[in-house]
Protein backbone atom coordinates (compact mmCIF):
# COMPACT_ATOMS: atom_id res chain seq x y z
CA UNK A 1 0.00 0.00 0.00
CA UNK A 2 2.76 2.41 0.82
CA UNK A 3 6.27 1.75 0.49
CA UNK A 4 8.77 3.97 1.82
CA UNK A 5 12.71 2.85 0.70
CA UNK A 6 15.83 4.48 1.31
CA UNK A 7 14.22 7.54 2.53
CA UNK A 8 17.23 10.45 3.26
CA UNK A 9 16.58 13.82 4.68
CA UNK A 10 19.14 16.38 5.24
CA UNK A 11 18.44 19.85 6.74
CA UNK A 12 20.48 23.03 6.68
CA UNK A 13 23.02 20.82 4.66
CA UNK A 14 26.79 21.79 4.62
CA UNK A 15 26.29 24.53 7.76
CA UNK A 16 26.75 24.15 10.91
CA UNK A 17 23.14 23.14 11.94
CA UNK A 18 23.34 20.42 9.84
CA UNK A 19 20.88 17.96 10.82
CA UNK A 20 20.16 14.34 9.14
CA UNK A 21 16.85 13.46 9.38
CA UNK A 22 16.93 9.99 7.72
CA UNK A 23 18.92 8.23 6.54
CA UNK A 24 17.86 5.05 4.72
CA UNK A 25 14.69 4.95 6.54
CA UNK A 26 12.26 2.40 4.95
CA UNK A 27 9.00 0.94 5.57
CA UNK A 28 5.85 -0.58 4.25
CA UNK A 29 2.31 0.25 5.68
CA UNK A 30 -0.67 -2.37 4.65
CA UNK A 31 -3.54 -1.27 3.53
CA UNK A 32 -6.37 -0.61 5.81
CA UNK A 33 -3.74 -0.33 8.42
CA UNK A 34 -4.29 2.18 11.52
CA UNK A 35 -0.85 3.46 12.67
CA UNK A 36 -0.12 5.68 15.61
CA UNK A 37 3.45 7.05 15.69
CA UNK A 38 5.03 8.44 19.13
CA UNK A 39 8.69 9.39 19.42
CA UNK A 40 10.48 12.38 21.45
CA UNK A 41 11.09 16.11 20.01
CA UNK A 42 13.10 15.73 16.69
CA UNK A 43 12.45 12.23 16.38
CA UNK A 44 11.17 12.67 12.67
CA UNK A 45 7.20 12.33 13.07
CA UNK A 46 5.75 15.09 11.90
CA UNK A 47 8.75 15.29 9.08
CA UNK A 48 7.47 11.86 8.11
CA UNK A 49 4.48 12.80 7.19
CA UNK A 50 5.39 15.83 5.78
CA UNK A 51 7.68 13.85 3.16
CA UNK A 52 4.54 11.96 2.05
CA UNK A 53 2.60 14.56 1.75
CA UNK A 54 5.00 16.54 -0.51
CA UNK A 55 5.20 19.97 1.35
CA UNK A 56 9.21 18.71 2.44
CA UNK A 57 11.11 17.89 -0.14
CA UNK A 58 13.55 15.05 -0.42
CA UNK A 59 17.15 14.44 -0.55
CA UNK A 60 16.52 10.81 -2.49
CA UNK A 61 14.67 7.34 -1.71
CA UNK A 62 11.18 6.67 -3.05
CA UNK A 63 7.71 6.95 -1.29
CA UNK A 64 4.91 4.74 -3.41
CA UNK A 65 1.17 4.87 -2.73
CA UNK A 66 -0.59 2.18 -3.95
CA UNK A 67 1.89 1.49 -6.77
CA UNK A 68 2.06 5.13 -7.90
CA UNK A 69 5.36 7.08 -7.43
CA UNK A 70 4.84 9.99 -5.43
CA UNK A 71 8.41 11.61 -4.73
CA UNK A 72 8.14 13.32 -8.20
CA UNK A 73 4.97 14.71 -7.39
CA UNK A 74 4.06 18.22 -6.18
CA UNK A 75 2.07 18.15 -3.22
CA UNK A 76 -1.43 19.61 -4.84
CA UNK A 77 -1.11 16.59 -6.43
CA UNK A 78 -0.54 14.76 -3.97
CA UNK A 79 -3.49 16.00 -2.49
CA UNK A 80 -6.02 13.72 -4.73
CA UNK A 81 -5.03 10.42 -2.80
CA UNK A 82 -3.53 11.83 0.48
CA UNK A 83 -5.58 14.17 3.32
CA UNK A 84 -4.40 15.95 6.21
CA UNK A 85 -5.47 17.15 9.13
CA UNK A 86 -3.02 19.46 11.43
CA UNK A 87 -2.50 20.21 14.61
CA UNK A 88 -3.75 24.00 14.02
CA UNK A 89 -7.25 23.75 13.19
CA UNK A 90 -6.65 26.76 10.97
CA UNK A 91 -4.61 24.91 8.93
CA UNK A 92 -7.78 22.56 7.69
CA UNK A 93 -9.93 25.28 6.56
CA UNK A 94 -10.66 28.03 4.34
CA UNK A 95 -11.90 30.76 7.73
CA UNK A 96 -12.89 32.99 5.47
CA UNK A 97 -15.21 30.91 3.68
CA UNK A 98 -18.32 29.62 4.46
CA UNK A 99 -18.61 25.91 5.79
CA UNK A 100 -20.41 24.79 2.84
CA UNK A 101 -17.34 26.28 0.37
CA UNK A 102 -15.06 24.49 2.39
CA UNK A 103 -16.95 21.31 2.05
CA UNK A 104 -17.62 21.36 -2.01
CA UNK A 105 -13.58 22.83 -2.57
CA UNK A 106 -13.10 19.35 -0.35
CA UNK A 107 -15.22 17.64 -2.56
CA UNK A 108 -14.07 18.30 -5.70
CA UNK A 109 -10.25 18.61 -4.68
CA UNK A 110 -8.34 17.96 -7.96
CA UNK A 111 -11.39 18.33 -9.93
CA UNK A 112 -12.68 21.42 -12.37
CA UNK A 113 -15.32 23.09 -10.93
CA UNK A 114 -17.29 26.38 -10.45
CA UNK A 115 -19.35 26.87 -7.43
CA UNK A 116 -22.19 27.74 -8.93
CA UNK A 117 -21.86 23.37 -10.75
CA UNK A 118 -19.98 22.18 -7.76
CA UNK A 119 -22.94 22.75 -5.18
CA UNK A 120 -26.00 21.26 -7.13
CA UNK A 121 -28.46 20.39 -4.78
CA UNK A 122 -27.56 16.63 -5.06
CA UNK A 123 -24.45 17.65 -3.54
CA UNK A 124 -26.16 19.92 -0.91
CA UNK A 125 -28.11 16.99 0.34
CA UNK A 126 -24.89 14.65 0.55
CA UNK A 127 -23.11 17.60 2.44
CA UNK A 128 -25.59 17.92 4.78
CA UNK A 129 -25.51 14.10 5.38
CA UNK A 130 -21.90 13.91 5.86
CA UNK A 131 -21.77 16.99 8.34
CA UNK A 132 -24.81 15.54 10.44
CA UNK A 133 -22.69 12.77 11.26
CA UNK A 134 -20.81 15.44 13.08
CA UNK A 135 -23.01 15.71 15.98
CA UNK A 136 -22.65 19.77 16.16
CA UNK A 137 -25.59 20.92 14.51
CA UNK A 138 -23.57 22.68 11.58
CA UNK A 139 -25.64 21.16 8.84
CA UNK A 140 -28.40 24.30 9.51
CA UNK A 141 -25.43 26.04 9.38
CA UNK A 142 -23.81 25.87 6.28
CA UNK A 143 -23.58 29.23 5.26
CA UNK A 144 -21.84 30.42 8.62
CA UNK A 145 -17.53 31.24 7.82
CA UNK A 146 -15.37 28.51 9.37
CA UNK A 147 -13.43 31.27 11.54
CA UNK A 148 -16.70 31.94 13.20
CA UNK A 149 -16.49 27.99 14.73
CA UNK A 150 -15.21 27.07 18.11
CA UNK A 151 -11.51 25.21 18.05
CA UNK A 152 -13.28 21.95 18.56
CA UNK A 153 -16.10 22.67 15.76
CA UNK A 154 -13.48 23.62 13.22
CA UNK A 155 -11.23 20.66 13.44
CA UNK A 156 -13.98 18.10 13.17
CA UNK A 157 -14.96 20.26 10.11
CA UNK A 158 -10.91 19.68 9.49
CA UNK A 159 -11.55 15.38 9.88
CA UNK A 160 -14.36 15.52 7.92
CA UNK A 161 -12.41 17.74 4.78
CA UNK A 162 -10.09 15.47 4.46
CA UNK A 163 -12.11 11.99 4.37
CA UNK A 164 -15.13 13.50 2.17
CA UNK A 165 -13.57 12.21 -1.05
CA UNK A 166 -12.45 8.53 0.79
CA UNK A 167 -8.49 8.96 0.09
CA UNK A 168 -6.47 6.23 -0.02
CA UNK A 169 -4.22 7.24 3.07
CA UNK A 170 -4.85 9.68 5.94
CA UNK A 171 -1.87 11.84 7.56
CA UNK A 172 -3.01 12.93 11.38
CA UNK A 173 -0.43 15.53 12.78
CA UNK A 174 -1.23 15.52 16.30
CA UNK A 175 -4.58 16.52 15.35
CA UNK A 176 -6.13 17.04 18.61
CA UNK A 177 -2.72 18.53 21.02
CA UNK A 178 -4.30 22.02 20.91
CA UNK A 179 -7.58 20.89 22.04
CA UNK A 180 -8.98 20.57 25.63
CA UNK A 181 -9.12 17.41 27.27
CA UNK A 182 -12.81 16.73 26.56
CA UNK A 183 -12.56 17.88 22.92
CA UNK A 184 -9.77 16.17 22.19
CA UNK A 185 -11.70 13.08 23.13
CA UNK A 186 -14.28 13.72 21.07
CA UNK A 187 -12.45 14.21 18.01
CA UNK A 188 -10.60 11.32 18.63
CA UNK A 189 -14.00 9.24 19.26
CA UNK A 190 -14.99 10.74 15.94
CA UNK A 191 -11.39 10.05 13.86
CA UNK A 192 -11.47 6.19 14.95
CA UNK A 193 -15.22 5.99 13.93
CA UNK A 194 -14.55 7.75 10.11
CA UNK A 195 -11.53 5.65 9.93
CA UNK A 196 -13.12 2.93 10.42
CA UNK A 197 -15.80 3.40 8.30
CA UNK A 198 -14.28 4.23 5.96
CA UNK A 199 -11.63 1.86 6.16
CA UNK A 200 -8.73 4.29 5.15
CA UNK A 201 -5.23 3.69 5.47
CA UNK A 202 -4.02 5.92 8.26
CA UNK A 203 -0.58 7.50 9.94
CA UNK A 204 -1.53 9.32 13.62
CA UNK A 205 1.28 11.28 14.95
CA UNK A 206 0.19 11.94 18.94
CA UNK A 207 2.47 12.65 22.10
CA UNK A 208 -1.19 11.00 23.80
CA UNK A 209 -0.02 7.21 24.87
CA UNK A 210 -3.28 6.14 26.06
CA UNK A 211 -4.42 6.86 22.13
CA UNK A 212 -1.20 5.60 21.22
CA UNK A 213 -1.72 2.17 22.68
CA UNK A 214 -6.01 2.14 22.32
CA UNK A 215 -6.20 3.44 18.93
CA UNK A 216 -5.84 1.78 15.40
CA UNK A 217 -3.74 -1.99 14.54
CA UNK A 218 -0.18 -1.19 14.84
CA UNK A 219 2.44 1.62 17.01
CA UNK A 220 5.48 2.73 15.67
CA UNK A 221 8.14 4.40 17.82
CA UNK A 222 11.19 7.07 16.29
CA UNK A 223 14.26 7.99 17.53
CA UNK A 224 16.48 10.24 15.79
CA UNK A 225 14.63 9.55 12.50
CA UNK A 226 15.03 5.95 13.20
CA UNK A 227 11.91 3.12 13.95
CA UNK A 228 13.30 1.31 16.94
CA UNK A 229 9.74 -0.28 17.64
CA UNK A 230 6.75 -1.95 15.19
CA UNK A 231 4.59 -2.99 17.86
CA UNK A 232 1.14 -4.92 16.14
CA UNK A 233 -1.49 -7.74 16.67
CA UNK A 234 -1.49 -9.40 20.54
CA UNK A 235 1.28 -7.44 21.25
CA UNK A 236 0.19 -4.22 20.84
CA UNK A 237 -3.23 -5.37 22.61
CA UNK A 238 -1.03 -6.11 25.71
CA UNK A 239 0.97 -2.87 25.90
CA UNK A 240 0.26 -1.05 28.89
CA UNK A 241 1.74 2.55 29.39
CA UNK A 242 4.23 1.40 31.87
CA UNK A 243 5.40 -1.23 29.40
CA UNK A 244 5.49 1.54 26.54
CA UNK A 245 7.38 4.23 29.26
CA UNK A 246 9.90 1.26 29.82
CA UNK A 247 10.68 0.66 25.92
CA UNK A 248 10.76 4.28 25.15
CA UNK A 249 13.19 4.74 27.79
CA UNK A 250 15.06 1.50 26.56
CA UNK A 251 14.67 3.02 22.95
CA UNK A 252 17.24 6.26 23.51
CA UNK A 253 20.03 3.54 24.36
CA UNK A 254 21.84 2.14 20.41
CA UNK A 255 22.29 -1.04 22.07
CA UNK A 256 18.59 -1.76 22.38
CA UNK A 257 18.13 0.06 18.99
CA UNK A 258 20.64 -2.72 17.05
CA UNK A 259 18.68 -5.36 19.24
CA UNK A 260 15.11 -4.38 18.43
CA UNK A 261 16.05 -4.07 14.72
CA UNK A 262 18.04 -7.38 14.45
CA UNK A 263 14.82 -9.00 16.18
CA UNK A 264 12.25 -7.41 13.23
Amino acid sequence: MLQIKNLQKVFNKNTVNEKIAFKNFSINIDEGDFVTIIGSNGAGKSTLLNLISGSEPLESGSITLDKRELSKLPEFKRTKFIGRVFQNPSLGTSPSMTILENLSMAYNKGKQFGFSSGIDRKNLDFFKENISELSLGLENNLNTKVGLLSGGQRQALSLLLATISNPKLLLLDEHTAALDPKTSENIVELTTKTVCKKNITTLMVTHNLNHAINIGNRLLMLHQGELILDIRGAEKKNLTIEKLLDLFAKGNSKDFISDRLALS
